[in-house]
């Protein structure tokens, strides 16, 4: 492909509106890895003292799946807008190092991670001995795992190339025709990064809902501290399992797609099936933050918590530090809720204070606004007389009533 130093010419092989449209998604699955994963990487770091060994590996994926958006999209983005690879042929094989190493980092990850929830519903005496130590040594091992098959094609066990929708770079599909070398590279790759996850992650996932459909009392029993897993971990298998179909759904066209490459004739792929393939491959980065950030209870109340933080700085920001009449608030856009705030029952009572700036006086709002928490309350009635408590006071069934 000529020189390194060098700019190869590779045209695309589909059309120019094709590579619009894939310019655009690419451009949009950009943004929002980005955002996604970056929020769920600040909101673990926020809470890094109270993660769960089990929650490295969602860390690590959130990692794997962030750099592999940093890497690959600012690439792709501008060739298909330009109809061509624009960069240099050492930047082409960067490009397919990276997209193999953190492709298969996630998919390795999904693999431990299910193998650890499979261990602590299925085997509990074992899956409690599970620790920080080794969550960190599996996370280790899921990158050198990864990376031996990533450092394969630069030391001559197969091949990097263009894709054969030209305007990107991966695993050369040509290679396995011409050589023996690449094509036993190719045949390892389709069983051990991908026929035998995907089993192990199929195996584990289906005892687990065995094992919860057959004996809803013996799983009900991982509640206690002892010798039973937490609401905690039994959410994190459900998440799993959501993020696993995410990501396999993504994976499996691009992975059939490279076979009938491989093991047919390369020019009889259509290259629109390889630019689908790749479209469905790159979204994998999506599934991963929006699951978490959305569904999972922990990190969902991080986040509302950091967010409540930064209105509160927001709000003592915009406060004045003249000092204004008791029971009215700074700004005049909160005028009406500063008069009446409503209860739990929907029903308004005067308390002559800011709902933006929970402080018993505007005066101290400036003060105070910073250490104030939010408290969700609840109004409980009791014949003729009610009287407003805080939702966490309640017991465990009226809270869960309550919410």
């Amino acid at each position: 492909m000529g020189n390194a130093s060098e700019i190869i010419l590779l045209v695309s092989r589909i059309s120019k509106d094709h590579d619009f449209l894939m310019g655009s998604l690419y451009t949009i699955f950009g943004v929002l890895s980005v955002a996604g994963n970056g929020i769920l990487l600040f909101v673990a770091y926020r809470k890094k003292s109270s993660l769960k060994p089990a929650e490295f590996f969602v860390v690590n994926l959130a990692i794997s799946d962030l750099s592999m958006t940093m890497t690959l999209f600012p690439l792709a983005i501008p060739s298909t807008f330009a109809h061509m690879w624009l960069f240099h042929q050492t930047t082409c094989i960067v490009y397919a190092f990276c997209g193999v190493l953190f492709g298969l980092c996630s998919l390795s990850n999904l693999t431990a991670l299910s193998c650890v929830c499979w261990l602590k519903v299925c085997c509990p005496n074992y899956g409690n001995k599970f620790s920080y130590c080794h969550a960190c040594l599996l996370v280790a091992g899921v990158w050198c795992y990864a990376g031996v098959f990533a450092i394969g094609p630069l030391s001559g066990w197969g091949e990097y190339g263009a894709e054969p929708y030209g305007t990107a770079c991966c695993i050369n599909w040509h290679a396995p025709s011409q050589s023996s070398a690449a094509m036993s590279y190719i045949i390892c790759l389709f069983f051990f990064c991908y026929i035998i996850p995907c089993t192990v992650i199929f195996l584990s996932y289906t005892y687990i809902l065995l094992t919860v459909r057959g004996s809803r009392q013996a799983v009900q029993q991982h509640v206690s501290p002892q010798n039973k897993i937490t609401n905690a971990h039994t959410l994190i298998v459900k998440l799993s399992v959501a993020v696993c179909i995410g990501f396999l759904t993504a994976w499996s066209p691009y992975a059939i797609v490279s076979m009938w490459a491989a093991f047919g004739d390369p020019d009889e792929v259509p290259p629109m099936a390889f630019a689908v393939a790749a479209i469905f491959a790159k979204s994998s980065t999506l599934y991963n933050p929006i699951i978490y950030l959305v569904f999972k209870p922990n990190f969902r109340k991080s986040l509302c918590r950091d967010m409540a933080l930064c209105r509160m700085t927001l709000c003592r920001c915009l406060c004045q530090p003249g000092p204004p009449k008791k029971g009215t608030c700074t700004q005049s856009h909160h005028k009406e809720e500063c008069n009446s705030t409503r209860l739990s029952n929907g029903l308004p009572e005067d308390h002559g204070t800011c709902r933006h700036c929970p402080c018993p006086d505007a005066v101290t709002c400036n003060r105070d606004c910073a250490n104030f928490s939010p408290q969700q309350t609840a109004r409980i009635l009791k014949g003729a007389l009610n009287s407003e408590v805080a939702v966490s006071q309640l017991s465990n069934e009226m809270q869960s009533d309550f919410l």
